[in-house]
């Protein structure tokens, strides 16, 4: 049902990024967000046929099976839908009450939304989040059909619709597919993400008990302390592959963690 033919060149780059050696490290940065938007790339593209911007339940588990043999074919991971977290319910409107184009396009501004994210500037974006306030005022709109359908303001949505929301965001991102080329898509889903993921460190930090154990008391042995250290960054260094500015937000992170253990002084720095 999907058209994989079509999406040749999407595929073959989803595969590289999501090569079978490098997967778990590249998770986080490259491949993850690259098989999502290979996802909403192929659903969106299907809508121009079908006039659905989902797969119905019955069809999403053989079409995502579809997608990973295509994908290990040609040397991705075989473990995709670990690595990335990956379900049927992916390429399913989940719980977002809309997913026909025509009550979409009847709900939302289509012309503006499709106006401010068809193009999309990578670094001005993640400020000025144009295009990502168009997305979220979609999805606000399509999710609110479920509760209150006279209520289309889009300016206040209770806790309990956030998981509608974020369900209907995708939606949203598949029509906004299925309006530009394979490639440009690629581009404008692969920066959007970008944004979210530079937002935060993936990190997870263990526990730093021998680290001050070796670096406590003013550093009495800095052959020690630095070893206890180089060990610990060892181990956030090995769980994925980070970017310049997620590594910010690690080293604010670890030095917070550090000050949690009493260990203040620049020279766990200087001596690093």
């Amino acid at each position: 049902m999907l058209n994989f033919t079509a999406s040749q060149s999407l595929m073959t780059m989803t595969s590289t990024d999501c090569w079978a050696a490098f997967a778990p490290l590249l998770a986080n940065v490259i491949c993850c967000p690259q098989l999502y938007a290979t996802l909403v790339i192929l659903v969106g593209q299907l809508s121009k046929e079908t006039g659905v911007l989902a797969l119905n339940r019955t069809l999403a588990k053989p079409c995502l099976s579809d997608i990973e043999q295509v994908l290990e074919g040609q040397g991705a991971s075989d473990d995709l839908k670990q690595v990335c977290l990956i379900h049927p319910s992916n390429l399913t409107e989940a719980s977002c009450p809309v997913k026909d184009v025509d009550e979409f396009e009847n709900t939302v501004n289509s012309s503006e939304l499709l106006a401010s994210c068809e193009k999309i500037d990578p670094v001005k974006e993640c400020c000025d989040q144009v295009c990502q306030g168009a997305i979220s005022d979609a999805a606000t709109r399509i999710a609110l059909k479920a509760s209150d359908p006279l209520s289309m303001d889009g300016t206040h949505v209770l806790p309990e619709h956030s998981t509608r929301v974020n369900d209907c965001r995708t939606v949203v991102l598949r029509w906004l597919a299925s309006k530009l080329d394979p490639y440009r898509a690629k581009e404008v889903l692969r920066g959007l993400t970008n944004c979210n993921v530079n937002k935060v460190c993936p990190l997870v930090f263990p526990s730093m008990r021998h680290v001050a154990n070796s670096c406590g008391n003013g550093i009495s042995n800095q052959t020690a302390c630095c070893d206890a250290m180089d060990s610990y960054v060892s181990h956030l260094q090995k769980q994925t592959l980070i970017t310049n500015l997620q590594a910010l937000d690690c080293a604010t992170s670890l030095g917070l963690k550090l000050q949690t253990y009493n260990i203040t002084k620049n020279e766990i720095f200087d001596i690093q």
